[in-house]
């Protein structure tokens, strides 16, 4: 029978796999080679032994087929742009000059020359670099990385499945760039970008690859009737090439809808997809459409997104409807493993019963092969298995961490009331106007200033007992002290602390809540070399004491000009966290929300007069699809509202959002009911205030002048000519100066320089506004 036959074949695989290595070696060895003490040859063997360890572990536990391809020195995205050509201009002589600098170049950019734009992997806290095309864009294929790690792999005498983004997505993730129109569509270009992968796909098999997956996550999206057409004719013209591997087209994040028989229609060998969270509609779906006859399946029934263990037997239930569904089904993850952090059994800190309820990758490659086992020969061959997943689900959902009364009781007492300011915004605006006596084009920064050897070295000896707590104290005072010196010296109208005592915006406010674990390993790639220990929502939130009172009233006493109390937002404490899966987003973030409301409380009782509340994953939080945003985007904004909701009107509320496109959730901004915006706008050169303007955005804005993500100090012309750009869409009253974000990942001589052009440019366009003389 069919599904016997399927079920004897069943074979386990993954997406992809964590880069940075355990102990994030490939971080430093590049982070070594920008700073000339590691050479190219040394950073090239530590991606190598990396990228062996990877596969040789996925091997061990039982994968079949490793991903190839998937290793990056910075971004995939950008690797898939050399791949097929798509240099910017200002950056072909780099790349002319030598590959890795070139290549470095157009992620990081250098004094004289910008970086490529970056925004948000789709719903993730991954960070992807824009490609720029436009119609003069002359593709030229070059496979020699993805041809290189193929070698690698099948050197080992591993199954290896090379894994590309495909052209449809990479088309649609893409913007015009610099000088073309901007109502040019990328997606123009697909007749001319096709016959490069087709020439990469001839060099794959040429190489050995028997599979090859192309990644179109965009098409989970919603899409119009000419984007599907082309994802029909790019797969019809693919799948018919005579010299080329099988492919896999996979999709993730959600669930692929009409795309679904588009793609099951073409000659393709075999589809990629999702079956949970929100994409659990697939199965669905899928027998809606006759399933895959004569194709390949490949079951993504792990989370790839999320730590929590596997619900085997809901899993095992949705792989036997699916051996019905095609010629050949295998087991993976949903998505690649980039997205969560290695090893549970680095954790020391965690309470082993919790940590027998998570699961990072090589947990999670367990997983996936423990159930491809048990779909080939019978639950009976992983029985043992099944009762210890049986167990450990029972345990997490009896244990008391997972239910406070007291949470669910305030909670449930909610009132509409509580998420109102007392007055409007315009009466609020006057009398915020009248308490800081600001000046035109008042200048500030988004909240943290560079983190130090110095900081790093003495939160490490605090934790192992070489530092004792009045010393690593005066170590923090006497940062402040010199943050706020150097901004009063500069010019700086708002100031900060500098936020020398916070490890990480979302992790120094989970250690302080009840309900949250934090890890000690558990890293995760945000965006090139910069990795998060995104903390896991385990149980019910509250606040035991405050969190940041002490050194924000500190830092008030040093100065008379107006210091900003710094908090991370509810939805961004969610989405940049590991949330619980066991009850609806919504109830966590009033519970966050309500924790951090009596933090705002107690700033504004300590002489706080500006308060922001950080919402940059307010955007990247936006499910997919249209269908859900009007449910997500009401109770995340009623989060902040109820975070911020009991302050007096001359208490100003600022919040920060940045790398995304906010072009769908303006309304949303203003919902918000903040009193000052401030924004990432310096690589999209300002994009987002035209969009605000084009909106009727009634509030105060401070769009990005300066891109903090890049080693390059703009100088004062260019800083005057982004702000020049600000105020043709918002009138210089309403319009603030700062940069794109925080100064954490910084050194101090690019953001002394940088900062002082800011303060410059500020004071020359506010000297050339009426009324606007310094």
């Amino acid at each position: 029978m069919t599904s016997r036959s399927a079920a004897a074949a069943a074979r386990a695989t993954v997406h992809g796999y964590p880069r940075q290595g355990p102990n994030r070696e490939l971080k430093k060895a590049i982070e070594g080679y920008w700073k000339g003490s590691v050479d190219a040859d040394a950073l090239r063997a530590t991606a190598a032994e990396l990228r062996r360890g990877n596969w040789q572990q996925l091997a061990a536990a039982g994968v079949h087929e490793v991903p190839t391809g998937d290793f990056s020195y910075y971004d995939h995205v950008l690797d898939t742009s050399v791949m097929v050509g798509a240099i910017p201009a200002r950056h072909r002589a780099a790349v002319a000059a030598d590959v890795l600098d070139g290549y470095f170049a157009m992620a990081r950019g250098t004094q004289d020359v910008a970086p490529l734009e970056m925004t948000k992997w789709f719903d993730t806290n991954y960070h992807y670099l824009v490609p720029e095309l436009g119609p003069d864009t002359v593709f030229a294929a070059d496979s020699s990385q993805q041809v290189a790690q193929l070698t690698e792999a099948l050197g080992l005498g591993l199954t290896a499945r090379p894994v590309l983004v495909g052209p449809v997505t990479y088309l649609l993730l893409a913007k015009p760039a610099p000088g073309v129109a901007a109502g040019f569509d990328p997606l123009t270009l697909l007749d001319r970008l096709l016959p490069v992968y087709a020439e990469v796909l001839a060099d794959l098999r040429a190489a050995g690859a028997h599979w090859v997956q192309l990644d179109e996550p965009a098409l989970v999206q919603d899409r119009s009737p000419a984007v599907l057409n082309a994802a029909a004719r790019a797969y019809r013209d693919l799948g018919t090439l005579t010299d080329r591997p099988q492919l896999l087209v996979a999709s993730y994040f959600d669930r692929l809808g009409e795309a679904l028989p588009v793609l099951a229609k073409t000659p393709v060998e075999g589809l990629a997809l999702d079956f949970t969270g929100p994409a659990a509609g697939n199965l669905q779906d899928l027998a809606a459409v006759g399933g895959l006859p004569g194709k390949r399946l490949v079951a993504g029934v792990v989370n790839g997104r999320n730590v929590w263990i596997n619900h085997y037997e809901q899993s095992l239930a949705t792989l036997g409807t699916l051996l019905g569904l095609a010629e050949q089904v295998d087991v993976s993850s949903s998505c690649s493993l980039l997205h969560v952090p290695l090893d549970t059994g680095a954790e020391r800190d965690i309470d082993p019963q919790i940590v027998r309820w998570l699961a990072f990758a090589r947990q999670k490659t367990t997983e996936i092969v423990t159930l491809a086992r048990g779909l080939a020969r019978g639950t009976g061959a992983i029985a043992a298995e099944l009762a210890a997943n049986r167990a450990d689900l029972a345990s997490r959902a009896g244990s008391a961490l997972t239910h406070d009364p007291a949470v669910r009781a305030r909670a449930a007492a909610v009132t509409d009331a509580d998420g109102r300011r007392s007055q409007p915004y315009a009466e609020r605006s006057a009398a915020q106007r009248a308490h800081l006596r600001l000046p035109l084009l008042p200048t500030t920064t988004i909240g943290s200033f560079p983190q130090t050897a110095g900081l790093r070295t003495a939160r490490a000896d605090l934790r192992a007992g070489r530092l004792d707590a009045e010393g690593y104290e005066e170590r923090i005072s006497a940062e402040i002290r010199e943050v706020l010196a150097f901004q009063e010296k500069a010019g700086i109208d708002v100031l900060v602390h500098g936020e020398p005592e916070r490890n990480d915006m979302v992790q120094y406010f989970a250690e302080q809540l009840t309900g949250y674990l934090a890890t000690q390993h558990g890293w995760v790639q945000s965006y090139g070399t910069r990795c998060v220990r995104p903390p896991i929502l385990a149980g019910d939130i509250s606040r035991p004491e405050p969190m940041t009172v002490r050194w924000t009233r500190y830092a008030q006493s040093l100065t008379e000009r107006p210091v900003k109390g710094m908090l991370t937002g509810p939805v961004t404490m969610l989405a940049w966290s590991f949330v619980r899966d066991d009850q609806p987003l919504g109830d966590t973030a009033r519970q966050v929300a309500l924790a951090l409301r009596d933090e705002v409380n107690d700033l504004e009782a300590a002489g706080t007069s500006v308060i922001q509340v950080d919402e940059p994953a307010l955007r990247e939080t936006l499910p997919l699809r249209a269908a859900g945003h009007a449910a997500y985007l009401a109770w995340a904004t009623e989060a902040f509202r109820l975070t911020t909701g009991g302050v007096r009107p001359d208490t100003q509320i600022h919040t920060h959002m940045c790398y995304a496109e906010f072009g769908d959730i303006l309304r949303a901004i203003e919902d918000l009911d903040a009193d000052v915006i401030s924004l990432e706008a310096a690589r999209s050169h300002m994009q987002v205030a035209s969009e605000l303007a084009t909106a009727g955005y009634p509030r105060e804005v401070g769009p990005g002048v300066y891109d903090i993500h890049s080693p390059r100090v703009p100088d004062v012309a260019e800083a005057t000519a982004l702000l020049r750009k600000g105020l043709a869409a918002i009138p210089a009253e309403r319009l603030w100066v700062n940069p794109d974000c925080g100064l954490k990942t910084r050194g101090w001589p690019e953001v002394r320089a940088a900062l002082e052009n800011l303060v410059t440019a500020a004071r020359e366009v506010r000297g050339s506004l009426p009324g606007g003389a310094s």
